[in-house]
This record gives structure tokens, sequence and C-alpha cells, in this order.
């Protein structure tokens, strides 16, 4: 076999995201792309993993060689909460939360080959959620192996496979009800018998492919794979049968990957944690050093404004036994994605991506509603949306107008905020020194309503407003900007959240806020919440 080095790899997977023939797998496309739509037959696939498979690492698996993706699991009565969004910033489909988290964040260059897993228990809900992302993905699957309490719980993962009935009108629910293949991950059951039993079950519902874990639900990774389970049920069905849980005992190496096929039977391949360790395992002559793919997995997770402990979770796990090096002390100790480019020396990197962003979210704005201040009465307006992406974990320019008043000596900001009716939505109007601001836009949140005002008076008075990128001012001391201590990460990060729970404290008895139609009374700012895993 001919060797290719790691950069033409990359080189050739990314010149073009619809090349007629996977570049690194040697598959054929229409192999994976059957009639127009997905086939799980003689493919790779990187596994859904909890904090891991975002799109970064989706996007880095396709580079290599995976042929199909999955997201991690998402819950469906997160899911079903959300509003698809187009952004023109990051080129992107994000699926937003009511509380502005993004849930789901797709790309066009994942489209064809991206498998949305959701955790569910409830045939309606699964469909609604199946529904809400089919233009956007390439299949649906639902997780019936995770054994971890957060998913069973709500009687979905693996607490579905003593319920075949529920598991049979899930599946049957989404086949019927959307245009896209529909596909199942289990675990095995106690005996072959009665897991061949369930597969034939889940076979007559019409999904597309069933991955098997082969590991009891009460095993854990340290346990060996069934490699005779999943042979017995890929004789026994006709769909595609993924083989999964080889990355301990098998899978170390790509040339693995057809091994742990073989002794399976199966059509083909899912890998979790030999991917998660290095995803460059999906190249013929992988795995590829480790650092090489950490900044390769940085720089899409800053062009796509990952989030910052999300990043941070992956690479820690890339480092394994060396995330107490001092490399792995600096990874750990950052806040933002910027922090993280700086250990790594991409702050070059990253600084020019956010002020590509920045530039094209000017461009964006310009071509909509003005910035420029327009007087209503006595109120200062402009068009402008909080987003929270756009600032530091532990900095809001709330806090910044307070440290502005404080030391200008004048009273504290003072917030009026009201609520529509129509849709719910929030505006705050802030005075501070006798003057008055407000935002045009409407807001989903009374806490970002406030926020929102704060930045249009601090725009209006040209006061910085401790955006990410943003040049020091002093205005809000270094270390509460970088929510630094002398202790280690864990320390920092609570310390941080004391600081900016004080101050939110602060901000929150200058609020004046009427009566909310939907008798929301939360705090004006709350620390920024962790996305979902």
């Amino acid at each position: 076999m001919t060797h290719v080095p790691k950069q033409e790899v990359l080189r050739r997977a990314r010149a073009d995201s619809s090349r007629s023939a996977a570049v690194v797998s040697g598959r054929t496309e229409w192999n994976i792309m059957a009639a127009g739509r997905l086939s799980f037959r003689n493919i790779t696939a990187l596994a859904p993993m909890v904090r891991v498979g975002t799109l970064p690492m989706r996007l880095l698996a396709l580079d290599y060689g995976a042929d199909v993706v999955y997201c991690e699991e998402l819950i469906d009565i997160k899911m079903v909460q959300c509003q698809r969004v187009v952004n023109e910033v990051l080129q992107t489909v994000d699926f937003v939360a009511p509380d502005d988290r993004v849930m789901f964040r797709t790309c066009e260059r994942e489209k064809d080959r991206v498998v949305f897993q959701m955790g569910t228990a409830d045939p309606d809900r699964a469909l609604a959620v199946a529904r809400l992302v089919e233009k956007d993905v390439a299949a649906v699957d639902v997780n019936m192996g995770c054994p971890k309490e957060y998913s069973t719980k709500g009687g979905m993962g693996a607490a579905l496979l003593s319920d075949p009935d529920k598991i049979e009108a899930i599946l049957t629910k989404l086949v019927t009800g959307v245009s896209i293949p529909v596909t199942c991950k289990i675990r095995i059951l106690p005996s072959v018998e009665e897991t061949i039993s369930l597969v034939q079950r889940i076979e007559r519902t019409g999904v597309a492919a069933v991955a098997v874990h082969g590991r009891f639900k009460e095993e854990r990774p340290r346990h060996p794979v069934h490699c005779n389970y999943i042979q017995a049920v890929a004789r026994a069905v006709s769909i595609p049968v993924i083989a999964n849980g080889g990355s301990l005992d098998v899978v170390k190496t790509n040339a693995d990957i057809e091994h742990f096929r073989r002794a399976t039977g199966a059509s083909s391949v899912m890998l979790a944690r030999a991917a998660m360790w290095n995803v460059s395992v999906f190249v013929s002559e992988g795995p590829l050093p480790v650092e090489k793919v950490m900044e390769e997995y940085l720089k899409y997770a800053i062009r796509y404004d990952n989030h910052a402990f999300n990043t941070k979770y992956c690479l820690c796990q890339m480092l394994r036994d060396k995330v107490e090096s001092p490399l792995g002390k600096q990874v750990q100790a950052a806040q933002t994605n910027a922090e993280i480019s700086a250990a790594y020396g991409l702050h070059t990197f990253c600084r020019h991506v956010q002020e590509q962003q920045q530039t094209r979210r000017a461009a964006l704005q310009s071509g909509g509603q003005s910035e420029r201040p327009v007087m209503d009465g006595d109120v200062t307006t402009v068009a402008v949306k909080f987003e929270r992406r756009n600032y530091p974990p532990q900095i809001t320019p709330k806090m910044f107008l307070l440290e502005w008043s404080r030391r200008e000596r004048v009273e504290q900001p003072l917030y009026e905020t009201v609520q529509r009716s129509q849709d719910r939505g929030f505006q705050s109007t802030v005075t501070v020194a006798g003057k008055r601001f407000r935002s045009t836009l409407w807001e989903k949140s009374k806490k970002f309503a406030e926020q929102a005002a704060a930045v249009v008076c601090l725009r209006v008075l040209g006061i910085p407003e401790g955006r990410i990128g943003e040049e020091d001012s002093g205005l809000v001391c270094k270390r509460k900007r970088d929510g630094k201590t002398n202790g280690g990460a864990e320390q920092q990060q609570e310390q941080s959240k004391k600081r900016h729970l004080g101050d939110v404290q602060q901000e929150t008895q200058s609020s004046a806020t009427p009566a909310l139609a939907n008798g929301d009374h939360r705090e004006a700012d709350t620390p920024p919440e962790q996305a979902q895993p």
C-alpha cells in the first residue's frame, strides 16, 4: 500500500465535500449514499459520545476518513423545545433552546453523513424531534444502549431493552413519520437467543440498520466485548449490523477495524473511545501523532465557536495520561477557546478567525437594522441583540456598566423590563446618570433583555463592554476578567462563579421589573450554563 503523508490526507479530504469517492477509506460514495439515502453497509462510523460528538469532532472524523458520524445523544424533551436557526456568521444550522443554548449545531459539510441520535422514551416526542431535524441530517438514531443514570432514569437508553413493546412503538412511529433512514443502537441481552429475538423484532419495524454494542448493560469498558453475540445477530437478520465496543480489546489502529469487522461478522464498525483518544484512527495509515490531531480539532472548535468546556473535555481525553503535564494543566485552567488556543500556539489563528466572524457579523447587521442611535422620546435606542457567546464565561456587559458607574461615582444602573404578550419577548430600559437606553430588539429572556440594554448604553457612551478579543480596558480587574486564582483549574472555575454571582446580586438589586405576563421573575443575570451533555 502506498504511503500517503498526513498533510496530503487532510488536503484531499477537505478539497471537496461532495467528492465522488471517499478519499481515505476507499469506499465509493455510491456505497455510502445508495439511491440518495445514507447506506449503513460497509462503513466505518464515529460513534455517538456524550461531550465528544459535537461538530468539531464530527468534521475531523470525516476529514480522516469516517464514512458516517453520529452526534452525541440529545434528549427529546430538550430538543422538542428548540428552534431551528440559520447562523449566517458561522454558516451553520443551530437548534437553540429557550435559554439560548445551542443544543445541536450542524453544517452543509456533514449534511449527508451525520446521524442525529436522540434519547427518548416517547414515540410522539421522538417523531416531533425527528421532524425538527430531518432536513439537516442524513438519518436519525434512537439510543437504546446507554447504561448511565441520566439516560435510564427517564426510561431511555438501556432501560428500553426491557420494554420491547415501547421499542417497537418508537421505531415504527419514526420509520413511518420521516423521510430519512431510522436506526437504533442497543446493548446485548443476557442470552444470545434473547438478543436475536429483540433485533429481529426491531428489523420488522423497517429500520435501516442496528448498531450492537457487544456488552451487557451492567458491563463497562473494562469488560471484554462479546464478539460472538454480535456475530450471531449479524447472521440472523438481513439489515446491516454495526459492530461497536471493540476499542479496548481489538481496535487500536486502522488495520484493526477490519479485524473487528471480521470477528463480529458485521456489515460495519462503529468506533467510540478509539476515536475519542485519536480520531485519526480512521486514516488508512492511522492513527497519526495526537499532537497534530489536537491542533486540527482545536481549529474546528475555534471556527465553529464550540463551547470552551466541551473543547477542554475533548482535548483532555486526547491527552490521556499527559493530562497533568504542563500543557494539560494549561488547558484545564483555560476559560475560553482563545485561552486554549494560546496553549497550543494557535492564538494568531484564533484572533484571525474571531476578526473574520466579527466582520461577517457587522456586515450582516449593517444590511439589516442600523446600529445608529435613535431617540424615542427621552430614550436612546439602538438595534442590538445580546449574544452570550461573544463574551467570556465570567464577564457580562452589565458587569462592565456596573463597574463603570462605581468608578464614575454615579448611581448604579436601574433596569426596567417589560414583556409583550404575543410572543412573550422581553425588552429592558436601563437608566444611568439620568439618561435612559434601550435596544429596539426584543429578547427571549429578561436577563438577555437587560444585557442588551447595557450593551446599548456602553456603546453609546463609548465604554468597553467586555467582548472576547476586546483590549483590556482595566474597567474590570484582570483577575476577575480571566477568572484566575492561584489554585487549580477546578478552584479557578468555582472562584470565578462566586465572584460572578457577587456582581450579579449587585446588578439584580438595581433591577426594577414589572409583573411579567408569564410570571417569570428570574434574576437579571445568572452564570452561563454548561451545554447539556
